[in-house]
């Protein structure tokens, strides 16, 4: 049961509806239906889009993005505090979803952060469990020859997975910019980590890519969990199917939803699928919110406002909002060493003889964006980081004193804040970007080469949220991050882009480079350098926590094993239930939440049946 029409969904009758195929979606589906006893479906908003070299080829970053065959390109409200300005929230269309469109960061968070989950009241969402479902998800390919013999890469096979769907490896990269990099960052105070998947990311190393070594193609979840598994007849895809709301009936308790069928549009069409055991949305962190909110679920006030009767009181949807944000600081490279950065793609010439080099399994289109670094506040700036903390601590205290702070975020802030404090947590990334990178619309001038430091903030203090704004589930729901909200963040980020200048001050970099790009030699002081933050912030297109995993009373969402408060049988199994953002890129995220969520349904099959 591979794709398929209209004809053979409306109004017929699926175990599992799985509302989404994008990362977490297509894993989730794959699982449910190693079980050849249940029938799953997935609708997809987007296009099938399998076997597209717009995106399973490496090496042309951004290609998609902005393309509405491939990108929602969800816009944000103006930010206040990032003077007025709007952003664009990219988010895969098709099949894979996300997973199409990413740079194939390929990164675990520390250990601390996953530990959070618990600590915030999701039992049995620890380290532990999150490393074992992460191994299960990944193939992983030690470098090659051609690779080892240009940089030393060191790994620990102990740490990955050797038989997941996912095929992984280190990938060709700009050896001599990495090499620049890291030297550079070692000798400034990191330390280099030999293998940052076990737990501990602190310090500067390279990183693993989403990349398939045998055939140098994009490993998505299309390509990882649905194209082996077309031929199950017990598995089916619908695409261009926009769900448009649950629909539930009263169970006989009265205590709980029953979620009986899904709505959707396919063309301009309404239509209806029904479901014997449970909806599972997986529409990412902008989608299943709203079709929550549509589906008469959250907060009463946003409701009304869209003609939604309230089915369940929860005010925690579409709250919570957290974004990983970043900026870039960018420098020309010492035309002495022949970089080979992707600056030289726009020379017509050598992207053909890149192209023909690629179709040999050879040459730079392969290479993936490789070095990262992630590391404390007290180590970019230890004589300012005591004040900045608190004074953060000092305004959580009074926004709790006063009654200003929603339920549970106190207890989110207080971890957000020791981690801050702790000496060997990771609060700013930097990643290393082959490339110009500008904010400014700068162009590269032919011929030379160029490295972007882009600095990532990890651990937002600000909080936004995301609601439907209309019945109609074409239109958009309203996207507010808050950007800035909390003035910690800035102040971390100011602190961020003078621990990058001040790499132009330490070897080899001092001698690497010739000349600060982005901002510009103008920028001088924090408050310039907090205009050009506020002036050129960009998203990272990692948003979380909509639809978070917390206790009911602390504003959650869901519960620990993923279920909408309230209904019987209807979860969330995406990014949105992150309940506190992670210092890494949050593709392999996806994938643990959507294996985790199979074995949790998997666990209640029997137990839990409508």
């Amino acid at each position: 049961m591979p794709v398929l029409d209209i004809a053979e969904v409306a109004n017929k009758s699926f175990d599992y509806v799985v509302v989404g195929g994008g990362t977490a979606g297509l894993v989730l589906a794959a699982r449910l239906s190693e079980d050849a006893s249940v029938t799953v479906l997935v609708l997809e908003a987007g296009r099938a889009i399998l076997n597209d070299p717009k995106i399973d080829l490496p090496g042309q970053f951004g290609v998609t993005l902005g393309d509405p065959q491939y990108d929602w390109a969800f816009p944000t409200v103006k930010q206040k505090n990032s003077n007025n300005r709007e952003s664009i929230w990219s988010r895969g269309k098709g099949l894979g979803g996300t997973s199409n469109l990413n740079s194939f960061a390929w990164i675990k968070p520390p250990a601390a952060d996953i530990d959070a989950f618990e600590k915030l009241g999701n039992p049995g969402w620890n380290w532990a469990d999150y490393d074992k479902y992460f191994k299960k998800s990944e193939t992983f390919h030690p470098p090659a020859k051609e690779q080892t013999d240009l940089y030393p890469h060191t790994f620990d096979l102990h740490t990955r997975g050797s038989s997941g769907p996912v095929q992984v490896t280190i990938p060709p990269h700009a050896y001599t910019l990495d090499k620049l990099v890291q030297e550079t960052l070692v000798n400034r105070g990191l330390e280099a980590i030999e293998d940052p998947y076990g737990g501990n990311i602190t310090g500067t190393w390279i990183a693993s890519a989403n990349l398939d070594p045998k055939t140098w193609t994009r490993s998505n979840s299309a390509a990882a969990y649905l194209l082996p598994n077309m031929s199950r007849p017990n598995l089916g895809v619908l695409t261009d199917s926009l769900v448009s709301r649950v629909i539930f009936e009263i169970t006989l308790d009265g205590q709980e939803l029953l979620a009986t069928g899904v709505e959707f549009m396919h063309g301009d069409e309404s239509y209806t699928v029904k479901v014997n055991r449970e909806v599972i949305l997986s529409a990412g962190t902008i989608n299943s919110p709203k079709i929550l909110e549509l589906s008469g679920i959250g907060h009463p006030d946003v409701l009304s406002k869209v003609d939604v009767d309230v089915k369940v009181d929860l005010p925690g949807v579409g709250e919570n909002l957290q974004d990983h944000s970043f900026i870039s600081v960018s420098y020309e490279l010492d035309p002495d060493t022949p970089h080979e950065t992707l600056d030289r793609m726009s020379d017509p010439g050598y992207l053909e003889k890149a192209k023909d080099l690629y179709a040999l399994g050879q040459g730079p289109l392969r290479n993936g964006i490789t070095s990262f670094s992630y590391f404390p506040l007290f180590i970019a700036n230890p004589d300012e980081a005591p004040a900045i903390i608190s004074k953060l601590e000092k305004e959580v205290k009074i926004r709790r004193e006063i009654g200003a702070l929603p339920p549970g975020l106190a207890e989110q802030l207080d971890i957000q804040a020791s981690t801050l404090r702790d000496g060997n947590l990771p609060d700013l990334e930097i990643l290393a970007f082959p490339g110009l990178y500008s904010m400014t619309s700068t162009k590269p001038e032919a011929g030379k080469s160029y490295v972007s430091m882009l600095s990532v903030l990890n651990h937002p203090f600000s909080r936004g949220y995301i609601h439907a704004i209309s019945k109609d589930p074409k239109v958009y729901p309203e996207i507010d991050p808050h950007y800035f909200e909390s003035e910690t963040d800035l102040e971390i980020l100011v602190q961020h882009v003078k621990f990058i200048r001040g790499l132009t001050e330490v070897e080899p970099f001092k001698s690497g480079i010739v000349r600060e790009v982005d901002p510009n030699p103008t920028c001088h002081s924090d408050s310039d350098i907090a205009e050009y933050i506020k002036n050129t912030i960009s998203p990272a297109w990692h948003a979380i926590g909509t639809c978070s995993m917390l206790p009911r009373e602390k504003n959650g969402v869901v519960d620990c094993k993923l279920k909408v408060y309230s209904t019987k049988n209807l979860r969330v199994a995406d990014l949105s239930i992150v309940p506190l953002h992670i210092a890494a890129h949050t593709q392999a995220t996806a994938y643990v939440i959507g294996g985790k969520a199979a074995d949790l349904i998997k666990a209640d099959l029997y137990t839990e049946v409508p």
